[in-house]
């Protein structure tokens, strides 16, 4: 687990917004920073294909981005040895944890009993409601609006009730841009202003001359 030296590390973790409204509905922090985070950069040339010589330096849009990551939990340290259950960790162990992130990967319960009830009148519903926006944290220069496209849960250890007190979740995450949802979306804003800012740190990062890779010109 990442614990770098010097001030308090800030904690990643995952945000659930309004996908309307912009408005915070839930925090999910991680309780300990990922060791590593993987990271999948595809890119969308216009010229992949052989021969399309006039269009070889050209991208149509954003990259596919990846991310891949596991993140720890453990409420052994929240557990109470004298058997008073007083925390939520305590009574339910991991149980409150883990389902608020799994909540991204569920429709509402209501959206389901809604769609039931109008398949049973003979009605169909067009478009489901649009689920929370989740929003990957990590640090604050990478805010990055994402869908979970798979989540795998390792438990690790249990209580006397079988809650889980000690779990490893792997999360892979696809970034949604400004061609998944458009510019108006806040996703597509806040995927903007995660793009905007890689711009800033990679100009930030100097040019240098090709000297210091040995050669005078190309």
């Amino acid at each position: 687990m990442m614990t770098p030296s010097g001030p308090a590390a800030l904690r990643g973790g995952i945000v659930f917004l309004d996908p309307e409204q912009g408005r915070v509905l839930r925090v999910v922090p991680f309780q300990y920073n990922p060791d590593s985070v993987t990271r999948t950069l595809t890119a969308q040339g216009v010229g992949d294909e052989a021969g399309a010589r006039l269009e070889a330096l050209r991208l149509k849009g954003p990259p596919k981005e990846t991310f891949k990551l596991d993140a720890e939990f453990d409420a052994t340290d929240q557990l109470e040895p004298t058997g008073c259950r007083s925390t939520e960790a305590g009574r339910t162990g991991l149980l409150g944890a883990l389902a608020a992130l799994e909540s991204a990967v569920y429709p509402p319960s209501a959206q389901l009993l809604e769609e039931e009830s109008l398949a049973s009148s003979g009605m169909i519903e067009i478009a489901p409601v649009e689920a929370p926006l989740t929003v990957l944290v990590l640090g604050t220069r990478r805010v990055v609006p994402v869908r979970i496209t798979d989540f795998t849960v390792t438990e690790e250890a249990y209580d006397g009730e079988l809650n889980p007190i000690r779990a490893k979740v792997g999360l892979t995450m696809r970034t949604l841009t400004v061609d998944d949802v458009g510019f108006q979306h806040k996703a597509g804003v806040l995927y903007l202003r995660y793009q905007q800012t890689k711009e800033r740190l990679a100009a930030l990062a100097g040019t240098g001359g090709t000297e210091v890779l040995g050669l005078t010109a190309l």
